[in-house]
């Protein structure tokens, strides 16, 4: 079946305050105070940021409570405006910057020249060679020498994370990875979000819950999951990109048909 891209209104993030005030305070404390005792166990600690709702909770944590832990995110090269732009959005609103990390040109250059611009709507294996490239690689250099990292990740998200752990070893990466958020809800986040003030992505109102490269999501669909409009061609088992390759399950992967676009 063909699959066309659109925005729609029922993926705009909730409205609702789902906790009490104080609920909502005491989780946050919470949040601080976990991410306090992780730079104090792994002092070298760094968060990998998408620029996307959950991590601008973790961002606003660590810089709005001066707590020592590098941020970082990834520039695939194909992301929307709107996510670059978040990059100096968060330097004007807490006056520190994060690390940008790209991927090697002489990389990306080859891929586009022997598969094309676009090569991974044709498979999985491109896919996953394209976000090797500008993704994986990338975050295996920018985690080289540390001893834990710390994500957004959280089992209501998708499939491959419903069983996510707040803390694992990290079999990909070989070090220590915590999980702080695994189990806020999306209404967790978004009432966080808002009770602070936090800046966050444009995107995020025009119904995109998640958040990757742009030509590779979408906004979802009424009653579809949170990260649907990832990959969306294909099955929702291997949506995965290498960053949390661990959470991928062993059922094989299936593609679903796709209008090819041109760009």
């Amino acid at each position: 079946m063909s699959t066309t891209l659109h925005e729609s209104a029922a993926a705009t993030p909730p409205t609702a305050a789902p906790r009490s005030p104080a609920a909502a305070d005491a989780r946050y404390d919470t949040l601080v105070a976990t991410l306090r005792d992780i730079a104090a166990e792994h002092p070298d600690v760094v968060l990998a940021s998408s620029l996307a709702a959950e991590d601008m909770v973790l961002t606003h944590a660590i810089f709005a409570n001066d707590i020592p832990i590098e941020i970082f995110t990834l520039d695939t090269g194909r992301l929307n405006p709107e996510t670059l732009g978040m990059i100096d959005t968060i330097t004007a609103h807490y006056g520190k910057a994060i690390r940008v990390v790209r991927p090697d040109p002489a990389a990306v250059e080859q891929y586009v020249t022997e598969h094309g611009p676009n090569a991974f709507y044709e498979s999985v294996p491109l896919r996953k060679a394209c976000c090797e490239i500008r993704k994986v690689v990338p975050l295996r250099g920018a985690l080289a020498g540390h001893s834990a990292w710390i994500t957004g990740q959280r089992r209501e998200q998708a499939v491959t994370r419903g069983e996510l752990p707040d803390r694992e070893h990290d079999p990909v990466f070989g070090l220590e990875k915590y999980n702080p958020l695994v189990l806020w809800t999306q209404d967790d986040v978004w009432q966080t979000l808002r009770r602070l003030g936090v800046p966050t992505n444009p995107l995020h109102d025009r119904g995109y819950p998640s958040i990757g490269c742009e030509p590779c999501t979408r906004a979802i669909r009424p009653g579809e999951d949170l990260r649907a409009g990832r990959w969306w061609w294909e099955s929702s088992d291997s949506k995965e990109c290498g960053l949390h390759a661990g959470n991928v399950s062993a059922t094989p992967v299936s593609v679903v048909e796709f209008s090819k676009r041109s760009g």
